[in-house]
């Protein structure tokens, strides 16, 4: 069983937005990129920076603060290779984008 939350309504997020969300305490950043949505935890594993404000480029987002990389897909740091983001499976379910989590 899973826990699904609706994050955004599918189309009013512009390519390479982010968005920050927080479930159950802990903040998941959002990303739309080129038709697809991705999700991360929004803090960033070197030191807590909000990666929903970093810069989006394809499928990576620099964290604001270090400039720490991170793959969209895999959670991978391309900067610290021993990192790694917690990744969350996004969807689109009718109208609206839903997180699914684990319970």
């Amino acid at each position: 069983m899973s826990n699904v939350i609706k994050v955004a309504k599918h189309g009013e997020m512009k390519n390479g937005e982010a968005r920050s969300v927080t479930v159950d305490g802990t903040p998941i950043a959002v990303f739309y990129v080129d038709g697809h949505y991705y999700a991360l935890a929004d803090s960033c594993c070197h030191r807590g920076g909000p990666l929903s404000e970093g810069t989006v480029d394809g499928t990576k987002v620099a964290c604001p603060w270090h400039g720490w990389e991170f793959d969209l897909v895999t959670g991978a740091c391309e900067t610290e290779p021993s990192a790694r983001q917690p990744v969350f499976e996004v969807r689109v379910d009718g109208d609206d984008v839903v997180l699914v989590l684990p319970n």
